[in-house]
């Protein structure tokens, strides 16, 4: 692997959904994506613009997986995703601006070998002198009458738009689109009056923000436009980017403990405190407060952030352990701004970590309670700083420490079964799906990896028995991809467990190294201390199950099926632009393990199948999920008030529970495993699967 970091990972390649259906969050000092929420004033170009550049060029046609060639056709689809990226809903380029872009539809690639990033500096300069014409716009629009009884729609599905061809005709979709905003707050029970200052609020802020947008971010941009290009999964990271992704990669970090959120209108808002963290124990700052400013120290200037990006609010607050940060705070329910001294502290990011429960379902034959242990396991987690620096303690943080602990208290608590939920887990590091695998398999392939040149490379568990022998059920979801399909895909092939969930996990097959720019090009033998120039995130390879199967844009398909909203919302990766293909290698040498037969998935299956029937939750959420394919199949919206209220009214828990799957904000439920209707289904299949496993509850080689 040639040193680099190996992970596989399905971070960016988040499902895409409907407009204003979500606001991004991100867990204060942990991980943003600097690029989503531009800075400024602009450096023209950046001091490293044309040396990163190239290095990426350099990077992409020596070590993509595809060998794809930087050329026209790259450039072609790097143009539309970067104008794209700038304006996806096509409301602030007319046609001629992008007409005028598409002179240069074949040079980008020509551009980025040379080191040439001027192009970015062209398309930004013209989006924000069009996004100052929008903003005048609003503010005219806002203000005047409107008629709320014509038959007006708008369309949703910015696919079958075209770029407004003349300013009359962009005025027109704003037009419909403050409209449109004003009806939806008229359904929240907004005043109008109070609606239409919110709206222009909303629009000024953005302006802001773009504004802020720095050489940095602008690279970021501009390239991740180009390598997407090559496949879904490349893209490159500003310093500043590089610094948060290795942050959440870790799960640890310095600051106060808090989620924050940046609003349409440009407040940054808490909407989480971390449990044990600096600001819980601190005890003043609430969910749905406001901060307005930040200091630094018990005597720093305080620094206004009303309006300012998040990530920038994110660095003003998070420093080292111990130190002060001053926070000027507004109180949810309004008030007086009033300043908090908060001391900062190491924060371990749990929610990201596994977590365990033991529940009690069902009588065994003497009586005693069935016990399930349930490990809720959001993603593969490992120091890297920690690993990379050969922790001789093997005190660094990993996914497979946490649940080798858990499995040894669960074999204390004589536990009957194993549930290993994967269903909100999006991938990780692969060395740590691999070990993770080797619990619960004796030895043997977990994952084979070919790179570009076809050579295939088996990793196996190399170290003999396992963790756990028992029963063993792994829930999926169109959530669970990459490192979490490797995992269920090895427990599917070997017949060590059993696979329950969605119609099939996300898909997503290849493996992505991080490159170190500054590594690559300076190199350590050179620099004690390389600068940080970010790094490539670079598909370099493709893995594939013990059986031969990838499971790029197939993912796993489960060994027993369950209704699930998740299943209909989002994209897999079979949606996204330039996935890599599927294909087929040969198996790998493996011995099947005695755990799972067809003939005891077909009976499962029918028991399963029986219940859901009869169960009159999931008969209303089989109704949820067909009202919610409705919901999402719309093009258009009417804006005639009595027919948007009257939609609104029953798409309002469509919309909910989209905002729910993908609320990302950290509010998750205390328990591990909710008493829900669904989970009781998983749990009645573990009893059915229990009961057809009679005496043979230990894993062995056939």
């Amino acid at each position: 692997m040639r040193g680099y970091r190996i992970f596989s990972s399905n971070l960016f390649s988040a499902p895409k959904v409907r407009l204003g259906a979500l606001v991004t969050t991100v867990l204060l000092a942990a991980f943003s994506l600097g690029w989503l929420s531009p800075a400024a004033p602009l450096e023209r170009p950046g001091k490293n613009d044309r040396q990163v550049t190239k290095i990426v060029s350099l990077l992409m046609s020596r070590e993509h997986l595809s060998r794809h060639p930087l050329n026209d056709e790259i450039s072609a689809r790097a143009m539309k995703n970067f104008t794209e990226g700038f304006d996806g809903r096509k409301l602030y380029f007319l046609q001629s601006d992008i007409d005028e872009f598409m002179k240069k539809r074949d040079a980008i690639d020509d551009f980025v070998k040379n080191g040439d990033v001027s192009f970015a500096y062209e398309v930004y300069d013209r989006f924000m002198a069009r996004l100052e014409e929008r903003v005048a716009t609003v503010e005219r629009l806002a203000n005047q009458p409107f008629r709320f009884d014509t038959d007006d729609s708008i369309v949703t599905d910015a696919k079958l738009l075209s770029y407004p061809r003349t300013t009359a005709e962009a005025d027109e979709r704003w037009r419909k689109l403050i409209k449109f905003n004003l009806l939806t707050f008229k359904s929240d029970k907004m005043d109008e009056q109070e609606a239409r200052e919110k709206i222009v609020r909303r629009y000024r802020s953005v302006r802001k923000r773009w504004r802020q947008t720095d050489s940095d971010e602008l690279l970021e941009r501009f390239l991740t436009a180009v390598t997407t290009s090559y496949d879904p999964h490349t893209t490159y990271m500003s310093p500043s980017s590089l610094e948060n992704f290795q942050i959440l990669m870790r799960l640890n970090l310095e600051g106060i403990g808090a989620a924050l959120q940046v609003s349409e209108e440009g407040t940054t808002k808490i909407t989480k405190i971390i449990p044990g963290g600096a600001a819980d124990k601190h005890g003043k700052l609430k969910p749905e407060d406001n901060v307005v400013s930040v200091g630094q120290g018990a005597n720093g200037e305080m620094v206004d952030v009303v309006d300012m990006k998040l990530n920038d609010v994110v660095q003003l607050i998070r420093g080292p352990a111990g130190s002060v940060v001053r926070l000027g705070v507004v109180p949810a329910g309004g008030g007086e701004t009033k300043i908090y001294n908060i001391t900062r502290a190491k924060i371990e990011l749990e929610d990201s970590a596994a977590r365990s429960e033991i529940i009690r379902r069902g009588t065994k034959a003497d009586g005693s309670p069935v016990k399930l242990g349930v490990i809720d396991l959001p993603s593969f987690y490992m120091d890297m700083e920690a690993a990379r620096e050969n922790d001789r303690d093997g005190q660094f943080r990993s996914t497979t420490r946490d649940v080798r602990r858990i499995l040894d208290e669960f074999k204390e608590q004589h536990v009957d079964a194993v549930v290993l939920d994967l269903r909100r887990n999006g991938g990780g590091s692969l060395t740590e799906a691999i070990n993770l695998t080797g619990l619960f398999i004796d030895e043997g392939p977990v994952v084979q990896v070919k790179d570009s040149g076809g050579r295939v490379q088996a990793y196996n568990d190399l170290e003999r028995g396992m963790a756990w022998e028992g029963p063993l059920v792994v829930l999926t979801s169109k959530f669970s991809a990459s490192a979490s399909e490797i995992l269920a895909g090895a427990i599917q092939d070997y017949g060590r467990g059993l696979i329950v969930g969605d119609s099939a996990t996300h898909g997503k097959g290849t493996v992505q190294s991080l490159l170190d720019l500054g590594n690559q090009l300076f190199g350590r033998s050179q620099y004690r201390d390389p600068p940080n120039l970010g790094a490539l995130k670079i598909t370099m390879q493709q893995f594939y199950r013990p059986n031969g199967d990838s499971t790029q844009k197939r993912g796993v398909i489960p060994d027993v099926t369950l209704p699930s909203l998740t299943d209909h919302i989002g994209t897999g990766e079979a949606d996204l632009d330039y996935a890599i293909e599927f294909d087929r290698i040969k198996p790998g040498r493996f011995t099947m393990m005695n755990m799972v037969a067809p003939d005891t998935i077909d009976r499962l299956r029918s028991r399963s199948s029986k219940r859901i029937k009869e169960s009159e939750e999931f008969v209303k959420q089989i109704e949820r999920i067909e009202r919610f394919k409705q919901y999402k199949e719309e093009k258009t919206i009417s804006l005639n008030e009595e027919k948007f209220l009257a939609r609104r009214e029953s798409d309002r828990d469509a919309e909910k529970e989209e905002e729910k799957q993908f609320d990302d904000s950290g509010e998750k439920d205390d328990e591990v495993f909710a008493d829900d209707f669904y989970n009781k289904e998983v749990t009645n299949i573990t009893l059915d699967y229990l009961r057809e496993l009679a005496g043979n509850r230990v894993a062995r080689n056939n």
